[in-house]
């Protein structure tokens, strides 16, 4: 693969500046979806924003969140080949160390410093830990006392990669962000609408003459590499911010992001990846847990029976569906069948877990999901439109007194990270499903899609 992710990404090649936006490719689309693709071939359009940097242009200014790793460290060296003005930031999210466990940010600092050296860029550190404390690890605390299990990673792009970082960098003069996320930004032309209507609007309008010119949102699109795609992560991401966002490596598999970081000499070409809690390294995510909630023993119970099979650390580490570290002995006198124990329902108000060996369970399985915190992406988002003009919708609508209101849509769903894809229907907030599907953590996030379009998504109930 080229050492330039050409085709898919704003600013995937040297000849493409963001000084107006790129719309990127679909390469399934077709004319009707109005998603435009960036064709090298193609001819210059009114529709295909293509400039490049001239000699009377300065060079557009991006701001690229360097963590220490290969993705990010690969990213900012691609920016730096394509021309553009960057300087690399470490965010400082989290420094305190833990029992047993050093938190690596001075290490990963260090190898972000090192890289930027390398490319001869500026670099800064940018101290978010106060935010992050309060806006990440505090409310991941809460959902886990109330026995949810929160996605941190989601909440960090929403709040802290995508806002703060963002934000700052707006205030700083940059034209984007970049950041090494698997991820693409695509661009939809929306309908045209009266200009009486242009406050339905979820992305800017220009009026002449009484009428509204066509809408430009962005599109949140999958990886090329599936396998390390990470949408999933990132559907929360305001449309302001992506808009202004920049993937350098979205194009590009894993496997040749290591190929590009060694044949550019990056000394982190092969780094470890980190497995455990985002922002603390390889601790595990009980262990941080144990650091700031009071953990209760408990007792595990048959539900069929309410005899008494073991005892847990604490109910709030176990999920619907688990059937690993359950640590049950059995009874004695009972013959041992072999056949595992899956947690179907916990009781954190008298702190007991309940098990059943019976895989069919109704607590385990599941047609239907419930969401809240829904938020909806693009066109799946749509405003609520006069009846009159619900042709202009930027997603499905039914009318009902002379308003719009959202009806069934077909998505497919990714339950978490790599998870396949799974056909559903979203109903309002319900997500109903086709087959009966596993049930999955509440306090984890349904990612919405359509083909490559990250649609939205929300937070299992």
């Amino acid at each position: 693969m080229s050492s330039s992710p050409s085709g898919a990404l704003r600013g995937a090649s040297p000849s493409l500046t963001p000084s107006r936006e790129l719309l990127t490719a679909n390469p399934s689309s077709t004319p009707s979806e109005e998603l435009l693709t960036a064709n090298p071939s193609s001819t210059p359009s009114e529709e295909l924003l293509t400039a490049s940097p001239s000699s009377t242009t300065s060079k557009p200014k991006v701001f690229v969140g360097m963590s220490g790793g290969v993705d990010s460290s690969v990213s900012a060296a691609l920016l730096v080949e394509q021309g553009y003005d960057v300087t690399g930031v470490y965010m400082k999210n989290w420094s305190k160390d833990l029992p047993g466990m050093k938190c690596p940010w001075a290490e990963d600092l260090a190898d972000a410093k090192r890289v930027a050296v390398k490319l001869g860029i500026p670099f800064e550190v940018w101290d978010f830990e106060d935010a992050y404390r309060e806006k990440v690890v505090e409310y991941m605390l809460a959902e886990f006392k109330k026995g949810n299990t929160p996605n941190p990673d989601v909440m960090c792009n929403q709040e802290i990669k995508f806002k703060l970082f963002f934000e700052k960098a707006m205030e700083r003069g940059a034209d984007f962000i970049a950041t090494g996320h698997y991820a693409r930004v695509g661009e939809r032309i929306d309908a045209m609408c009266p200009a009486e209507h242009k406050d339905l609007a979820r992305a800017a309008w220009s009026v002449s003459e009484g009428h509204a010119a066509s809408i430009r949102s962005p599109l949140l699109l999958r990886a090329a590499d599936e396998n390390k795609d990470q949408t999933y992560f990132l559907y929360r991401i305001s449309e302001e911010a992506l808009s202004h966002t920049l993937f350098p490596i979205g194009d590009m598999l894993k496997p040749d992001v290591k190929k590009l970081a060694e044949e550019k000499g990056l000394h982190n070409a092969y780094k470890k990846e980190s497995m455990g809690v985002c922002f603390v390294g390889e601790v595990g995510m009980k262990d941080f847990l144990k650091e700031y909630i009071d953990i209760r023993p408990g007792e595990i119970r048959e539900i069929e029976t309410g005899k008494v099979l073991g005892y847990h650390e604490g109910a709030i580490f176990y999920t619907i569906g688990q059937r690993h570290g359950l640590y049950i002995s059995g009874n004695k006198g009972e013959v041992n069948d072999g056949l595992p124990y899956y947690v179907v329902k916990k009781d954190l108000e008298n702190n007991v877990v309940y098990v059943s060996k019976n895989l069919n369970d109704s607590n385990i399985w599941t047609r239907e999901l419930k969401l809240t915190d829904v938020l909806m992406r693009g066109k799946a988002a749509g405003a609520m439109c006069p009846a009159e003009h619900k042709d202009l919708a930027r997603a499905a609508w039914s009318v009902s007194e002379g308003h719009a209101a959202p009806v069934a849509l077909p998505v497919l769903v990714r339950l978490r990270h790599r998870a396949p894809l799974i056909p559903a229907t979203l109903k309002g907030d319900t997500l109903v499903f086709e087959n009966e599907i596993k049930r999955p953590a509440s306090g984890q996030s349904a990612v919405l899609y359509d083909g490559e379009i990250c649609l939205g998504g929300g937070i299992i109930c």
